[in-house]
């Protein structure tokens, strides 16, 4: 009998048992301190659990830890949900915390044996992990400032409620073929990415005030490495039924034969858009509008840093960066102290692994400026911090090679040190491994994990550098790979060196010259 394929057996194991099925066994495993089913940590996703590296584990110590992501909706965590967050962090997970592109927030380091009460804690206060992985949709990506900016073109907050409450645990939509991920903004810097997601709705506002909704779909950065392709327009009220449309198609005609060929891009480069368009539209029963491509703000721009006037009155929100997404239980604890001593109650996380403070009063946000300095949380970040992210990395990644979290925030302080006066943001991301969980082929500077040939012929782990990625609608294009690849010791000087040469070049942006660099 042939050995069953990777896809063959995960298909198998969520037809014997759906992953939502699997909480039983969570409790059962962790009351009872039995050895977990290895075909039960395939369904531990459904909980937002991923088996973590061994490589920071002492040789005696042979627990089983996993990462643990927790859904943030629309982003959002208030006062109280930080410190439980915290104390999460701090019994449970070594002090480990850290934001993630689909504005949620995971842990590491834990243990199957504690899960009972991390969910008891996590339910206490309104927040879930269900449906956090898996092969089902993901967390719906959206703007920040939904509902206090003034310049949005919409607020989505109510669309996202309602698609977050059709997709919540729904078990029709419990085994797809890949992850499914959906993002819908209103904002006018266009944030949320859609280019990257697999279906997405960015408002637009038409000449006489009408406000409709860009329908992309199949966008991805992993096997299925393509942009979103436009399909039309539909108006607010017609979003979830699209969603609905979207994803049966997806459930039902979607590629299972292979892992790496199974997202609904795949799906899309079988068929054609042409079909794909059609089946959509003969399942809605209404014609997508055909109306002219707007124009999108280019992705280095996409922040909401800085103190801003909401459209609650007296109120204002604050934007802010941390460095490659890490928080930990301390910062989640400093931060919900500095939330309370300024009046303010939320923050929301944000695509690019920071946050926003959104309902400080007006009086109080230079305050609360100053004290999110102190501990390192920057409303004004100079421009290398600003736009660093990192991926989890080899220190609990099992697929990374090189190491992220830290190499990304000593980047970010060694390129200020070097260029206090450089003013113009740069996107940088550190990827641990090939893939793409950090975003590296649409930033400005990608550094892409890899293991190479040194120059005494040892293969030695690092990165290969990636130049000129960027998310604009039509006018996106993914980065170049140069080939230069080097030790993560070495990525300091090789970035610095970078910017030294723009600042020599007469090119107007980083983006130009990097393009430009790749095509010499």
């Amino acid at each position: 009998m042939a050995k069953e394929t990777k896809a063959q057996r995960v298909e198998r194991i969520k037809k014997d048992k759906s992953g939502l099925d699997v909480l039983e066994n969570i409790y059962e495993y962790a009351i009872y301190n039995k050895e977990v089913d290895p075909e039960d940590i395939d369904r531990f996703k459904w909980y937002g659990l991923y088996s973590q590296n061994k490589n920071l584990q002492e040789e005696d110590d042979k627990t089983q830890y996993f990462m643990l992501r927790v859904k943030l909706v629309q982003g959002s965590i208030n006062v109280q949900q930080m410190r439980i967050l915290s104390g999460i962090s701090k019994e449970f997970a070594r002090g480990t915390a850290s934001f993630t592109t689909r504005q949620n927030i995971q842990f590491h380091f834990i243990r199957v044996h504690d899960l009972p009460e991390i969910f008891f804690r996590l339910n206490s206060v309104g927040l879930t992990t269900v449906f956090a992985a898996g092969d089902v949709p993901r967390n719906i990506v959206t703007c920040p400032v939904a509902g206090v900016d003034n310049s949005e073109i919409y607020d989505v907050r109510e669309l996202v409620s309602e698609v977050n409450e059709y997709f919540d645990a729904n078990k029709t939509l419990a085994n797809l073929p890949r992850k499914y991920k959906v993002g819908i903004s209103g904002c006018s810097k266009h944030c949320m990415g859609h280019e990257i997601q697999d279906l997405s709705f960015t408002a637009v506002k038409r000449e006489h005030g009408q406000i409709l909704f860009d329908v992309s779909v199949g966008g991805g950065l992993a096997s299925n490495r393509e942009f979103a392709i436009h399909i039309g327009y539909v108006m607010p009220e017609q979003i979830l039924e699209v969603v609905r449309v979207v994803s049966g198609i997806y459930r039902d005609y979607g590629l299972r034969e292979s892992r790496t060929k199974a997202r609904l891009g795949h799906l899309i480069d079988k068929w054609g858009i042409d079909k794909f368009k059609t089946q959509v539209q003969n399942s809605l029963g209404f014609e997508l509008a055909d109306e002219l491509i707007q124009e999108y703000t280019p992705y280095s721009k996409r922040e909401h840093f800085g103190i801003h006037k909401s459209k609650n009155n007296g109120k204002s929100y604050v934007g802010c960066a941390i460095n490659g997404g890490f928080i930990g239980a301390k910062g989640l604890a400093s931060l919900a102290d500095i939330l309370q001593k300024n009046s303010a109650t939320t923050i929301k996380a944000t695509p690019t692994q920071n946050f926003v403070v959104i309902d400080v009063p007006t009086q109080n946000a230079k305050g609360l400026v100053k004290d999110l300095a102190l501990i390192d949380m920057d409303a004004n970040p100079n421009p290398f911090k600003a736009r660093t992210l990192s991926c989890t990395g080899l220190k609990f990644c099992k697929f990374a090679i090189s190491e992220t979290k830290d190499t990304a925030v000593a980047l970010s302080e060694h390129l200020h040190k070097k260029f206090p006066d450089f003013e113009e943001t740069v996107s940088i991301s550190l990827n641990g491994c090939p893939n793409s969980c950090a975003h590296s082929n649409i930033v400005d500077i990608g550094l892409l994990g890899t293991k190479f040939k040194n120059d005494k012929n040892e293969t030695v782990s690092g990165f290969e550098l990636i130049l000129g990625g960027n998310l604009e609608g039509h006018k996106s294009n993914f980065g170049k790979k140069t080939g230069m690849k080097f030790t993560s010791e070495n990525a300091y000087g090789v970035v610095e060196d970078l910017i030294q040469s723009y600042l020599k070049s007469e090119h107007k942006s980083f983006h130009d010259f990097a393009i430009g660099t790749t095509c010499e």
